[in-house]
Formats: structure tokens, sequence, C-alpha cells
């Protein structure tokens, strides 16, 4: 079924010079919003709206950013969408530290220096560094994908190298927001749980707004660089963090879609007849 939309084109770098109209008829209603949205502009269906589903399959994860700083203006309408998120008994137990400008500059030099002097890793919380099997398997093909785009061979050292610490420098994005929850918790699988449903929250609110993000679990892996020059506090653990900025326009890697494994791999059904689910 074809699909019409009128789609409205603002330029979310600020201060906001224009609006462009965009009209088209077209079933591929979620590649011409992904390629908009990975310009930096945001995107408004007007006689049309996008359901949830469209919506978040045409998320990415950015990992090349514009210089360009995001105004408090702009992280605090993304924060009022994402804490909207699930939390048990609604306890809502995270926080939220967003770093930018010479602090993060900061962690990101004690990063790199920690990492290329070998310092082991750090993280608040027991934290398993080997993934298994499909997991494993997972995490080698976004590898590869990325690998490609960026064209870094398998025997390239020094690219694969560079490529890694720029997550240590949290992809040089202009703003990191460092997701943390209150040591008292500990053991703390259900506000772990809290947490991801944040973060899954903020990356989407901030693709709404044309803001690219990616969750950024290097950017933590020196925790005490980060909670040394964030001035996270004492009482606190460091979940995550996430680097947010407005996308690079040509960086070959914000072109990379990751797959998703088929529901069969992971989604079993119990007590369901079979007789009436649809093929």
């Amino acid at each position: 079924m074809s699909i019409f939309a009128l789609v409205i084109v603002s330029l979310v770098t600020p201060p906001p010079e224009k609006e462009e109209l965009a009209q088209f008829f077209n079933d591929d209603l979620v590649s011409v919003c992904n390629a908009l949205a990975s310009k930096g502009k945001r995107i408004i269906i007007a006689g049309l709206d996008m359901d949830f589903s469209t919506f978040a399959r045409s998320r990415k994860s950015t990992r090349g950013f514009k210089p360009d700083p995001i105004p408090v203006s702009v992280i605090e309408d993304i924060i009022d969408t994402a804490k909207w998120a699930p939390s048990s008994y609604n306890t809502q137990t995270w926080h939220i530290h967003a770093v930018a400008g010479d602090v993060l500059d900061k962690i990101r030099e004690g990063n790199t220096k920690n990492t290329l002097a070998g310092k082991p890793h750090v993280r608040d919380f027991p934290y398993k560094e080997e993934y298994e099997a499909g997991h494993r398997q997972n995490q080698i093909d976004v590898a590869v994908q990325l690998f490609e785009a960026m064209d870094i061979k398998r025997d390239d050292k020094e690219k694969r190298m560079d490529w890694m610490l720029m997550g240590f420098r949290q992809f040089d994005a202009p703003v990191s927001l460092v997701l943390t929850y209150d040591k008292y918790l500990d053991p703390a699988a259900i506000t772990h749980f809290g947490l991801g449903s944040l973060a899954y929250g903020i990356v989407l609110a901030a693709w709404e707004r044309g803001v690219g993000c990616v969750i950024n679990g290097q950017g933590i892996m020196q925790s005490d660089v980060v909670r040394e020059h964030a001035n996270i506090p004492d009482d606190q653990n460091i979940m995550i963090c996430i680097a947010m900025g407005y996308p690079a326009d040509g960086f070959p890697a914000n072109d990379v879609r990751s797959t998703r494994a088929d529901n069969s791999t992971f989604l079993s059904y119990v007590g369901f007849c079979l007789l009436y689910t649809s093929d």
C-alpha cells in the first residue's frame, strides 16, 4: 500500500533557521526519515502519525558527531520525555549527570591515557567481559559492519587501535550523559533494568529531535576518571554513559544499522493455542 505523508523537516542545529517541506508518495517512509535524521534534522510527519514500530526501526547508533553544542533546553526536553520509562514500583532509581566542554575533554584524556598505559578496566558493578555463543556472534557481526563502513582491515592494527580509542573518547561527542544509581541498592539487578529502560527512552527521545546517540560502555570503563571529573558522588555507582550530539554528515559508520535476531531464537510461547495464531 502506498504511503502519503507531508514531511516537515526542521533544522535542529541551533539556532533554527528555516523549515523545509517534502511531500512524497513512498513505501520507504522509514528510510526517507532515517536519511533526514542522519543529517541532524528533526522530522515531523503531518497528516500521518508515524507509528512506534516504524519510528523504533528508524533509530540507529551514531558514532560520528558534529562539534555543535546541544542546548540545555534540548537536553531537558529529551529527559522530560525519557523519564517516563518504566521502573520497578515506580522507584525511578536513577541519576543523570550531563557532561560537556572542558570536563568531558578531561574525561576523554584520562580514559585514553589509562587505556594506552594498559590500566585494567574499572567498573562500579560486576561485569562479564566475554560474551559467548550467539551473543558473541552478534557482537562480531556489528563490528564487521562498522569496520567495513570505516574501511578498517582485519590486519590494520593502527586503524583498529584508533577506532577503539574513539570509543574511549566517547566518539568525540559534545555531550555525555552519565547514568548512575545509589550504591545502597546493590545488588541492583532491578535497578539496572530501570536504567536500561531510561537509556532506551533517552536515545529514542533524542532521535526524535534529530540528536544522535550511542550507548557507550567504553566511556565509563575507567570509572575513577569519570567519577573525578564529573563529580559523581561517592554514594553512587556509574552504570553507563550515552554519547550524544548532532550526527556528522558523511561519517560512514553513521550509515550502519545493526541487525536483529529472528524472534524464534529468543522468544518462546507457553500456554498459547497455536491454532489461533496468525501466520
